[in-house]
């Protein structure tokens, strides 16, 4: 399945809305989600596997190298309301902090039993889960990036770039440059930890 590249600019989403409650007169409103940079290493043309399970590869003779990790999480307008069939194409580094991608410079090992990119679409409340293994951190040329997943998130008439990270690496996060860019917003890119390697991240969207 050949996946086509959407050029948007960042200065467009660097004028989106990061972060702030939602003004309105409905109980549910939502903290939009801070939106990030697309990164460089959005798989083009990928024609892999685009399956829930990044842990696994068809043909392949081993897992996933890492933790296995499971993150499940909801897409929400502002309202609070579910958005039905939102797609997520998400991506990310392996275990080692390489991403399969030929523009990565780095030397640490590729993993052929991680998939690395999966695209999901959510259910009639919003719903997603994803089977991952916890990405390695990298060094880049803004400093040492901590482990994080790409997601880009398509509502209905509302598209963000998104980067989630981990609670536990809370030191890490707060030193990264493109995290700190994230302002008061930046608390909605960070995950819950559920327990047992399990996660939690709503995505909310201005719209649905």
């Amino acid at each position: 399945m050949t996946l086509i590249k959407h050029r948007i600019s960042r200065r467009t989403f660097a004028a989106g809305a990061v972060g702030g409650l939602v003004a309105g007169p409905n109980a549910l409103a939502q903290t939009v989600t801070a939106t990030s940079d697309m990164g460089p290493f959005y798989p083009l043309g990928y024609r892999g596997e685009t399956d829930a399970d990044l842990t696994r590869v068809a043909g392949a003779e081993r897992r996933a190298e890492g933790q296995v990790i499971e993150v499940v999480g909801r897409v929400l307008d502002k309202l609070g309301n579910p958005i039905r069939g939102a797609q997520l194409d998400i991506w990310q580094a392996n275990h080692h902090g390489r991403y399969d991608h030929p523009q990565d410079p780095a030397v640490m090992p590729l993993d052929p039993g991680f998939q690395g990119f999966a695209r999901i679409t959510t259910g009639g409340d919003g719903s997603w889960k994803l089977t991952t293994i916890k990405p390695g951190s990298y060094d880049s040329p803004i400093g040492n990036r901590p482990p994080y997943i790409h997601m880009d998130a398509l509502g209905g008439s509302t598209r963000a770039m998104l980067q989630m990270y981990f609670p536990e690496d809370a030191e890490a996060n707060a030193r990264d440059t493109l995290y700190k860019t994230l302002g008061d917003g930046a608390p909605t890119a960070v995950a819950s930890a559920l327990g047992d390697q399990r996660y939690s991240w709503d995505i909310v969207l201005l719209e649905g």
